[in-house]
Formats: structure tokens, C-alpha cells, sequence
């Protein structure tokens, strides 16, 4: 089945697709979302407080990183540039199985590298905790990251994060847009955690213990410290790393009752947690 105009769509796409480079380990690609230098990418194609960006023109120009929400993998950036090619940003709630879909890149150091295949699903996977994925049927590479996957009219449905067998991910548009103004898709603890068996004479309790704390964040407030075992709340026990995830799912502020370890692994102790809203224009540790 031919499409009208499809190469048209495909070199739009291209135009509006930028080269990102802010990690040491290579980079990554971006998605250019006004023409006033608003970028968007994926967290994980980043490292510091900048990075580069090359158009598709061939300018290269210094980014700054405007807002950064590694829970659901996204990034802003900022460059100095006007009248940029910007691209649309779709619905994906309304993607359907069996559409076709394209994504454009930067892969192995090809620039502007196009991919056709079809959309497989919309929605969770096993194992990816409570994430909803737009999953095509498609070829991506490293270089494909914070790229955008597109429907025929080269609208963008999603961002391209990572692939799961023969299926690329990506992250749905309507959350890439709640992401850009400002709507936090979970709520800040302000933990990093590993997950841990805790010695009980037995198999062991299940736990997340607390190797970092971030400043001024809701654990610093309640006065966690490191070394500390989340055992989960006074309503559920954690049982896997996704299980905290889960608890931070949606951005609203609320109290959440936490049983925790210190010390005396007999000893459970508890604390109320006031959970909040992401800072805002401030890169986030996962």
C-alpha cells in the first residue's frame, strides 16, 4: 500500500529530530516541540547540567537542561535558536494495534535514520512496573533514545526509550505532554534504594535499603537516613523494587505511612511521610 506524500512526512519528521549529547557513554536523539528551542529527549541520554545539540542543518549549539523527571525517563532542553521546525504532538490515547508507525533517529552514528513498522499495543508489560508503553513493531539502535515515533501523518505518539525483545518502547505522548507542563507523573520521596533481604531466622523479609537521600526532600524531612530498610507501608509490604514505583504513581501530595528498619532488625519502626510534588527546574536522581 503506497501513502501519499509519506516521504514528505518522513522529511518533516527528520527536521524536526536533533542529535543529543550529554552523556559520556555516547548520546542520543531529541524531538524538537516549538520552534523557540524547546527540546525533549529521554533523562537516561543525559548526564549533567548541559549537553549539545546538533539540528538537522548541522548547527551545533550548547543546551541547557530545563526540567528533568527520570521516574518516567523524560527531559527538556533549551537552546538559543528561533523559528525551529517544530513537531506535533499527538493523542496516543487514541493509537490503535495495527497502525503504521515510524521513528527517526540518530543509531550508530547515522543521522536522521528512518524505521517503519506497525504499533503491537498500547500498555503496561510485565515486569516494567506500572508504566504505559506505546509498543511498535519496529527496529531501533542505540543513538534511537528520545527520538520520536510517529504515526503516518508524522504526528509524534511517543518518545523512543528502549527495546523489550523485537518491540520498541516508547513513552506516550499525552505523558510527554503533561511532563512539559509541569504535571509530575509521580510523586518525590527523594530516595535511592537497593533491594535487600533483611536476616530473620528464616528465608529473610523483603526490603529496600536507603543508600542516598536528596536535600530537603520529604525522606530528608522525615528524618530517614541511610541504611535504612523500607519495609513498605502500614497497609502493604514491599515485595519487589516495583512495589515503591507503584506507591509514587501519580504527582498529587499525600501522607503515606512507612514501616521501616534501623538498627535492631527486630524493631519496626514507623513514619509519616508527607510525599510531594517534584522541584521543579531541577534534575531528579531516580
Amino acid at each position: 500500500m503506497t501513502i501519499t506524500g509519506f516521504g514528505e512526512v518522513a522529511e518533516r519528521l527528520r527536521r524536526s529530530t536533533v542529535v543529543v549529547r550529554g552523556h559520556a557513554r555516547g548520546g542520543g536523539s531529541g524531538v524538537i516541540c516549538s520552534g523557540d528551542g524547546l527540546i525533549v529527549t529521554n533523562a537516561h541520554v543525559l548526564g549533567n547540567r548541559s549537553a549539545s545539540v546538533q539540528l538537522w542543518d548541522g548547527r551545533e549549539l550548547v543546551a541547557d537542561i530545563a526540567r528533568m523527571d527520570r521516574s518516567c525517563d523524560l527531559a527538556a532542553l533549551r537552546v538559543p535558536a528561533a523559528g525551529l521546525s517544530a513537531a506535533t504532538l499527538s493523542d496516543s490515547s487514541r493509537v490503535r494495534a495495527g497502525e503504521l508507525a515510524l521513528a527517526i533517529g540518530n543509531p550508530l552514528g547515522f543521522v536522521g535514520a528512518l524505521s517503519t513498522g506497525v504499533i503491537h499495543a498500547v500498555g503496561r508489560l510485565p515486569g516494567l512496573g506500572a508504566a504505559v508503553w506505546v509498543q511498535a513493531n519496529l527496529r531501533l539502535a542505540p543513538g534511537n533514545s528520545g527520538g520520536p515515533l510517529a504515526n503516518a501523518f508524522g504526528e509524534v505518539i511517543g518518545i523512543n526509550a528502549m527495546v523489550a525483545g523485537r518491540l520498541a518502547l516508547a513513552i506516550p505522548s499525552t505523558t510527554v505532554k503533561n511532563f512539559l507542563v509541569g504535571r509530575a507523573s509521580s510523586a518525590w520521596l527523594g530516595v535511592s534504594v537497593s533491594p535487600v533481604r533483611v536476616p530473620d531466622g528464616r528465608s529473610g523479609r523483603f526490603g529496600l535499603v536507603i543508600l542516598e537521600i536528596e536535600e530537603a526532600s520529604p525522606a530528608a524531612l522525615a528524618s530517614f537516613l541511610p541504611g535504612d530498610i523500607l519495609l513498605g507501608t502500614e497497609e502493604r509490604g514491599f515485595g519487589h523494587l516495583e512495589d515503591l514505583r507503584t506507591l509514587l504513581q501519580g504527582g498529587s501530595e499525600r501522607h503515606v505511612r512507612f514501616e521501616f528498619l534501623r538498627g535492631d532488625y527486630s524493631k519496626v519502626r514507623k513514619v509519616t511521610v508527607l510525599l510531594g510534588a517534584w522541584p521543579a527546574e531541577r534534575p531528579r536522581a531516580a
